[in-house]
């Protein structure tokens, strides 16, 4: 079994929850059918899963269509992607700036998944960002060039393997979806328009109503369909995005994120914390686990 280091990360991505992965799996059941993805951005918790043996199958949904191409790549060609980005790699040598807006501009006339993997490993904060015409529109990090082509093919190669045969990849509305999940599934859901990421305006989803997205997990609980959430969250005292209401009976932790950013840069100490919510049928599947782990310690 890899460690958390060692999993393949292909996909550079704001947000990713590959930090938070180890506290996040402990939530889930050591076997699965199937882990479902509604917004996968880079699928950092089905290959922390997958690395470790736990699904049999994967279902990587992401509304924004290019990011599912480049999945596609991975997944089903992976020699191809890594040697195109291995000659966007070189190519860049010596102008580095200039050849970044070359493939920002090639990307939004054709969306090239080897263009979209470029742009994302020599970005600023890996963030997907687009312009009121729908046009990428972040710019470089003039301090690195990118993972070296070795290391990308690895990445690359790596994730392929893992999914190649078992995994469902699509760009659908996360509501059709969750009404195609049973209960074999184990959905887990990380939206981009909450959490403690700050000002998200730019990215390239639309921004999906609280109301209707808590009125989808309420048709999932009473599915008894197994779910968790990463939602809201705090930092000290302040605290980011709108809670899950209670009614809907799920069980609401907190996963230590670490001291922000924000606060060292200002000499504070304040610790980072994001809400994670399970569903009862979630609860109720890992709580005897956790129950019997407990007793086996005394």
């Amino acid at each position: 079994m890899r460690g958390p280091a060692n999993v393949p990360q292909p996909i550079p991505y704001q947000g990713s929850k590959r930090q938070l992965a180890p506290q996040i799996l402990r939530y889930f059941p050591d076997r699965m059918d199937r882990l479902v993805e509604p917004f996968a951005g880079s699928a950092a918790i089905s290959i922390a899963v997958a690395a470790r043996g736990r699904a049999k199958r994967f279902w990587i949904n992401d509304a924004h269509q290019p990011l599912i191409s480049l999945w596609q790549e991975i997944v089903e060609s992976p020699e191809r992607l890594a040697d195109e980005y291995e000659r966007l790699w070189h190519e860049q040598a010596g102008r580095e700036r200039e050849f970044f807006d070359e493939v920002r501009d090639r990307f939004n006339q054709t969306h090239g998944s080897a263009d979209f993997l470029y742009l994302l490993a020599r970005c600023v904060k890996a963030a997907i960002r687009y312009n009121s015409k729908g046009e990428f529109n972040n710019t470089p990090d003039n301090r690195r060039k990118g993972a070296r082509p070795a290391e990308m093919r690895q990445r690359i190669e790596t994730a392929s393997a893992l999914f190649q045969g078992r995994s469902r990849l699509t760009s659908f509305d996360y509501r059709e979806v969750l009404s195609q999940c049973g209960k074999r599934d184990l959905i887990y859901m990380d939206p981009p328009y909450q959490g403690v990421c700050g000002n998200r305006d730019q990215r390239y989803l639309p921004t999906i109503s609280h109301d209707e997205f808590c009125a989808e997990l309420e048709r999932l609980v009473a599915k008894n369909i197994m779910f968790a959430v990463s939602y809201d969250g705090r930092t000290g005292d302040k605290v980011y995005g709108e809670p899950i209401p209670e009614s809907l009976g799920l069980r609401h932790l907190e996963l230590h994120a670490g001291r922000s950013t924000q606060a060292t840069l200002l000499g504070r100490d304040d610790v980072t914390y994001e809400g994670f919510y399970l569903s009862p049928a979630l609860a109720e599947a890992v709580q005897p686990a956790r129950k019997a782990t407990q007793l086996a310690l005394w």
